[in-house]
């Protein structure tokens, strides 16, 4: 079995108690399924099968080692947004040619990483950018391959902190300078140009700005191509949302269907950059309740030891996260808002929740954590990293130990 579910009135994960792994490890504690990465990243090679495509996990999303190497395993490439990031993905087993380069401020070191490498393509933010990878290609006699990140000026109709595709966001190229930049860099020797990208934004739940977003590319490419520019690729970039309240959004086959008829006009390969949409349901983090303050207006605090230096979302965006007992609780009805243990007010997990009084040591399980859960996580109040879990069937494995006050201040004289 995949995912999480009850088996009487206790939430498992596959075929594993919370229970059992809170005991073992203790909380707060991330929990994964690896049935569902595989299912979800399955449903989106199938959409696009029979079409020459690449699905390049996003690292950006959960780039924990054990993550990457499953992922690996079932066939993605990937999608690296640092230096770091790269080296993530080559010890996971990733070659360089499966590696596509994204980020809007790669520094120089972190572009000679990626021409040393050779990797499949840098995504090309800016006309400094290009500048800098031609000159850093023919200092090293060699010739890059880029993609040009287009700003198409698209509204992702998602948080503004997660969109990137409006001409009012630092992310790649105006839309009406990239044919002409695209000429000029055409004749450079340290570089060559194979594609184009475009990403505009996250959590997106309404397919009208991916197609449109598909359309501009496909466009370009037609006018390069009459230009005397022969790329080879288009990358339409990730950003297809999940379900986080239960309400209803496209599915991978909903996404193929609305962007694979404009694709196939332009005859080019497709690369996709999905990271949210395969791991975010595949998460769970495990909290353990330390105490429920009644409030004069007759609501509660229910006081957990995690908060938003394990989940950053809820504080950054405003997120909703399901949080939902691990065994079923008794007590009666309260009003309450889940709260953490930081000496901050934003610190709270989930406003205003119908839930069954909960007594100290009881278990909670913040769902849909997978994605930008762990990888956003801080030390904030001197708090250490939580450990995290692997979940394959009725076995699972430790893939990150929990962080110790002496490996926070190994670094530190």
């Amino acid at each position: 079995m995949n995912g999480f579910h009850r088996l009487d009135d206790t939430l498992i994960c596959e075929g594993v108690s919370l229970v059992e792994l809170a005991a073992s490890e203790g909380t707060p504690l991330y929990v994964y399924s690896a049935g569902t990465i595989t299912s979800r990243y399955r449903a989106i090679d199938d959409a696009f099968r029979g079409y020459p495509h690449a699905l390049h996990y996003a690292l950006k999303a959960n780039s924990t080692l054990a993550i990457a190497r499953l992922l690996r395993g079932l066939g993605a490439c990937a999608d690296a947004n640092s230096g770091n990031e790269i080296d993530v993905a080559l010890r996971a087993g990733f070659i360089p040619e499966q590696i596509v380069f994204t980020g809007v401020g790669k520094t120089p070191a972190e572009l000679a990483q990626a021409i040393d490498l050779g990797v499949k393509t840098i995504n090309a933010e800016s006309e400094g950018e290009l500048d800098r990878i031609d000159r850093l290609s023919r200092e090293r006699g060699t010739r890059a391959r880029v993609a040009l990140r287009v700003n198409p000026d698209i509204d992702a109709r998602s948080h503004p902190h997660i969109s990137t595709g409006l001409k009012a966001n630092k992310f790649g190229i105006p839309v009406d300078a990239v044919r002409e930049i695209g000429r000029r860099f055409a004749q450079r020797e340290g570089l060559e140009i194979v594609g184009l990208h475009t990403h505009v934004g996250s959590q997106i739940v309404d397919l009208d700005p991916l197609t449109r977003a598909a359309q501009t590319v496909v466009t370009l490419a037609r006018e390069l191509r009459d230009d005397g520019i022969v790329i080879d690729h288009l990358d339409i970039g990730g950003g297809l949302g999940v379900s986080y309240d239960g309400s209803a959004v496209p599915t991978a086959a909903d996404y193929a269907a609305a962007v694979l008829p404009i694709l196939r006009d332009s005859g080019l390969a497709v690369v996709l950059e999905p990271g949210r949409h395969i791991v975010a349901p595949a998460g769970a983090l495990l909290t353990q309740v330390v105490d429920v303050k009644d409030r004069p207006d007759g609501k509660a605090f229910v006081i957990v030891d995690a908060g938003m230096t394990e989940l950053m979302r809820p504080m950054l965006y405003g997120a909703f996260h399901r949080i939902e007992p691990v065994a079923c609780a008794g007590g009666s009805e309260i009003v309450a808002d889940v709260v953490g243990p930081l000496c901050e007010t934003s610190d709270t997990l989930g406003k205003d929740r119908r839930l069954r009084r909960p007594e100290p040591g009881d278990l909670y399980a913040v769902l849909d954590a997978g994605a930008y859960g762990s990888v956003m996580a801080s030390n904030y109040n001197r708090r250490t990293m939580p450990a995290e879990v692997l979940v394959n069937g009725a076995t699972w494995s430790l893939i990150r130990r929990r962080q110790t006050i002496d490996d926070l201040l190994a670094l530190e004289n």
